[in-house]
This record gives C-alpha cells, structure tokens and sequence, in this order.
C-alpha cells in the first residue's frame, strides 16, 4: 500500500527525508516537518536522467511541436515585437512550466519563468 502524506498546513504533498538522522515527512512547499513513526518502513528512489534527455537542442530553422506565432512580445536584441513561443516543464513537476520565445525577425532565443 502506498500512504501520500499531505502538508496540514498548506496542503502540499510531503516527501520522506533525513532531518538530524531521524526520518521526516517534509513540506516540498512551507517546509513544515513531521516525524515518521518508527513502524512506518519509508522507500524512496532517484531517477537519474542522462544529459541528452535533458538538453533540447533547436537547429537554425526549426521549432518545436505546439510551438506558436504571437505578437505583443518585445525580442530583447533587435525590439521586434513578433515571436514563436513553446511551454516546457524544465523544472520539477510542482514548479510552473517555462515559456520559450523566438523571434520571427533575429531568431534569437530566450525564455521566461512564471
């Protein structure tokens, strides 16, 4: 059976760690911490991810899947106000996604965080 424990305090899933050698379930998002009983038989795992599945590498002329025409978006090198722009999640899951913008014009490349 798999037992999920949430934060009492803002509702966010915790996660098993080590706090000063005992076993903890800590908040990913206040922090806040609760001690695991002694009974409780904790599991974790690492997925390790290679370079490669961690890389996107766009070539001079191509874009991405999904990716879209917008305008209202001011390029940071020649001003044009023309870009595509694609979602990514680059970071953890619980984290917001990461919008990358290129120009129509220069086809400089850049992103933003929400």
């Amino acid at each position: 059976m798999i037992v999920v424990k949430f934060c009492p305090k803002c509702n966010s899933m915790m996660v098993p760690k080590k706090s000063n050698g005992k076993n903890v379930y800590r908040c990913t998002k206040c922090g806040y911490e609760k001690e695991v009983p002694e009974t409780t038989i904790v599991v974790t795992s690492k997925v390790k991810h290679s370079i490669k599945e961690k890389t996107l590498v766009l070539e001079e002329e191509e874009m991405p899947s999904g990716a879209q025409k917008i305008k209202g978006v001011l390029c940071p090198s020649c001003k044009n106000d023309e870009a595509y722009f694609w979602i990514l999640q680059t970071r953890r899951a619980d984290e917001p996604p990461t919008r990358f913008y290129k120009c129509t014009k220069c086809g400089k490349v850049w992103r933003e965080y929400e």
